[in-house]
């Protein structure tokens, strides 16, 4: 058994011995990537045969423990460490496990996951990005939107349509795509941080060998679904506290600056956010003891991840509140990332699934409430009327 304190010790001393690059590229991220591989800290609990360390849970938190006050500039690979990569350990197949994990888990191949559509957001089995299998390969046609780091990505997990006689959860596949296939097209969209997060992606006849499909023909949405509950714990209980510009220790920091912590209606705020922070950082640590006992959080996995989302919103509020309009004409780096941070919180209650699809998952399959009605359930998917089908109809 490992000695967690030795471990940690020397995860910090290491972590120390290795700073990041003020200002990182997406080739300093691959360096670095390379150099946690060789150390042993990337692919920490990932099956020894495919490149991962082979240990438990309780090494990967002791690390992520230990990075908390460093910055590991390596967020290109968090789609590929957090969600295609435990996709592929879970249901690849033998041969897709050791083509990619260990190239991934060494910072040589980014990933993506294309999940979304202009027409099936929220309702993801509406999708209608066709492939149609020709005899020899999948043949992809469609688009995807708000993928993040597909500009990066030489890989993805993309899921389409394969039949569409079948009702519509049952007439999906998953792929893994080469994105640097010509037919390919990947378009970079600008949110209002100023940065480009997401990106629409169009596919032309794209060719997919039949050994590049994850699971079962017809059975993506499984797959899909497996996906989505590594996304939500990857999302919600891979997240730092001092990670975050909003943070409850550096929005006290500020306030102790400008000498407002005399206002008790300031202290109120922090107190409040600090208790969130708190309760928030309790249930992460009870899910991870958890998964240390081999209990997988499964559907639990969406509290984690609304109540993160909820966080990162309510932050970034009473950072705004304490430093007003500096928040957005603001005159130092760090007021800059503040006012970064309040831009970006509202991605974060729709990437990975909308907090009030969390919610619904949280009601059906947390606490068994009656699902919504859907009379769509059982349709052939042809018949439906959803997305740009539809529009196509109107």
């Amino acid at each position: 058994m490992t000695d967690l304190d030795e471990y940690s010790r020397k995860a910090r001393a290491w972590l120390a011995g290795h700073p990041a690059p003020a200002d990182p590229s997406v080739s300093d991220a691959r360096a670095l990537m390379a150099q946690l591989y060789d150390a042993g800290y990337s692919g920490i609990t990932w099956p020894a045969e495919y490149g991962g360390q082979g240990l438990t849970e309780a090494e990967e938190r002791a690390f992520q423990q230990a990075t908390r006050d460093v910055t590991l500039p390596i967020n290109v690979f968090g789609i590929g460490l957090g969600m295609c990569g435990p996709t592929l350990v879970s249901i690849g197949s033998e041969e897709q496990k050791r083509r990619y994990l260990r190239p991934l888990l060494r910072g040589e191949e980014i990933w993506c996951q294309m999940f979304s559509e202009p027409g099936a957001g929220s309702d993801v089995a509406s999708l209608q990005t066709r492939a149609v299998f020709d005899g020899e390969a999948w043949i992809l046609n469609g688009q995807k939107v708000w993928t993040s780091v597909a500009q990066h990505a030489d890989f993805g997990l993309i899921i389409a349509r394969t039949d569409p006689e079948v009702p519509k959860h049952k007439g999906i596949t998953m792929f893994v795509i080469d994105m640097h296939d010509p037919g390919v097209d990947v378009r970079p969209l600008r949110d209002m941080t100023g940065q480009s997060h997401f990106n629409e992606i169009f596919f032309d006849d794209v060719r997919i060998a039949p050994d590049q499909v994850v699971g079962e023909v017809n059975g993506g949405w499984s797959a899909a679904v497996t996906t989505l509950l590594h996304e939500r714990v990857s999302i919600g209980m891979g997240s730092a506290r001092t990670d975050r510009p909003a943070a409850y220790e550096n929005v006290a920091a500020t306030a102790r600056e400008q000498r407002l912590l005399e206002d008790p209606i300031v202290v109120d705020r922090l107190v409040d956010l600090y208790l969130r922070e708190r309760s928030f950082d309790l249930l992460n640590a009870r899910m991870s003891q958890e998964v240390k006992a081999g209990i997988f959080p499964g559907a639990r996995g969406s509290v984690i991840k609304l109540l993160l989302a909820e966080l990162t919103l309510y932050s970034a509020d009473v950072a705004s509140e304490i430093l007003g309009p500096e928040t957005v004409a603001y005159d130092s780096e760090e007021n800059g990332k503040i006012a970064r941070a309040l831009a970006w919180g509202p991605g974060m209650a729709l990437g990975g699934g909308t907090n009030e699809i969390m919610r619904n998952i949280i009601g059906d399959r947390v606490l068994g409430l009656p699902r919504e009605p859907q009379v769509d359930r059982d349709m052939p998917f042809r018949l439906l009327k959803v997305g740009t089908q539809k529009e196509a109809e109107a």
